[in-house]
């Protein structure tokens, strides 16, 4: 199974799951490629069988994934069946191996299904999906949300500090409208006994 290029641009996490069932050739193997982006999850569940209708054995083999370098990501040996996963650390193509190398039977069979988690990066202009667009928004509007919320607090500590100027500047403009009455008081006081008559007996 091929993941489309196509679809990365459709949703955020979008399943895609598809089963398959194949034999495994005597002292054979078989391999399936996925080309994957940075981030997206590839999830493989498989389960080793025999064709055999008069067989009861429960066969075995052996499983792993490689990445676009080739290397060995994860592995089970010598397994009837298995759930692995990985995540796309570089974007290439990622494969997948049921391996009967070890064995001449030649009515192994597997069966199993492909989990991909396709990666969509919200903050990638190009990408004009709806679920993007709407992740897009939901990001815009968590940050007016988180921008209203500082205005709130910054507004209440300047009219903190408004409210204790104007307190400030109330008892200030009282204490010198006091001194300013008592300087009146005392200059009428003193022209008044400045100007008196005094009388000589």
């Amino acid at each position: 199974m091929q993941l489309s290029s196509a679809f990365l641009p459709i949703l955020f996490l979008f399943s895609l799951v598809s089963a398959h069932n194949v034999l495994l050739p005597a002292n054979g193997k078989r391999c399936f490629f996925e080309n994957l982006k940075k981030n997206d999850e590839l999830a493989v569940s498989f389960q080793f069988g025999n064709r055999d209708v008069r067989s009861t054995l429960q066969l075995t083999g052996d499983f792993w994934i490689t990445s676009p370098k080739g290397t060995i990501i994860k592995s089970l040996k010598e397994v009837s069946h298995g759930d692995v996963s990985v995540k796309a650390s570089d974007a290439g193509k990622y494969g997948y191996c049921f391996s009967n190398e070890m064995a001449s039977i030649d009515t192994k069979d597997v069966s199993f299904n492909i989990h991909g988690v396709v990666y969509v990066d919200v903050t990638d202009p190009s990408n004009d999906s709806l679920d993007a667009a709407v992740r897009r928004l939901s990001i815009l509007t968590q940050e007016v949300k988180n921008e209203q919320s500082y205005i709130v607090v910054r507004e209440r500590t300047h009219r903190n500090t408004a409210e204790s100027t104007n307190e400030r500047v109330k008892w200030w403009s009282i204490f010198q409208l006091i001194v300013v009455a008592g300087n009146c008081i005392f200059q009428i006081v003193y022209l008044k006994r400045f100007f008196e008559v005094k009388t000589l007996l």
